[in-house]
C-alpha cells in the first residue's frame, strides 16, 4: 500500500491564496493528497475552521502537511522550498 502525504491548504478564496494553491498543485506528486479549505465559505460541518484552530493557523494562506503547520506559514508566505522540505512532491 502506497503512503499518501496529506496536504491541507487553508485559504480565503482570494487571488493570493489561489496563487498558493497553484504552487502547491504544481509541486505535489502522485503520493500527495491535496485538500483545499476555503475558510470564507466554511464547510458543511465547519470542520475546516475547527482544523484551522487545532493547527494554530493565524494567517492565510496556510499549509499543513501530515497534520503539521509548515514553519513558513507561521512567519511568512508559502515557498516551494518549505513544501519540498515537508516532503511535498517527493514520491
Amino acid at each position: 500500500m502506497e503512503y499518501k502525504r496529506k496536504v491541507e491548504v487553508f485559504t480565503a478564496g482570494c487571488p493570493v491564496c489561489e496563487d498558493t494553491v497553484k504552487k502547491i498543485k504544481d509541486v505535489a506528486c502522485k503520493s500527495c493528497e491535496v485538500i483545499i479549505y476555503d475558510l470564507n465559505k466554511g464547510c458543511g460541518t465547519n470542520e475546516c475552521r475547527e482544523l484551522a484552530k487545532k493547527y494554530g493557523i493565524r494567517r492565510i494562506p496556510a499549509v499543513v502537511v501530515d497534520e503539521k503547520l509548515l514553519d513558513c506559514c507561521k512567519s511568512g508566505g508559502v515557498s516551494e522550498e518549505s513544501l519540498r522540505n515537508a516532503g511535498v512532491g517527493v514520491v
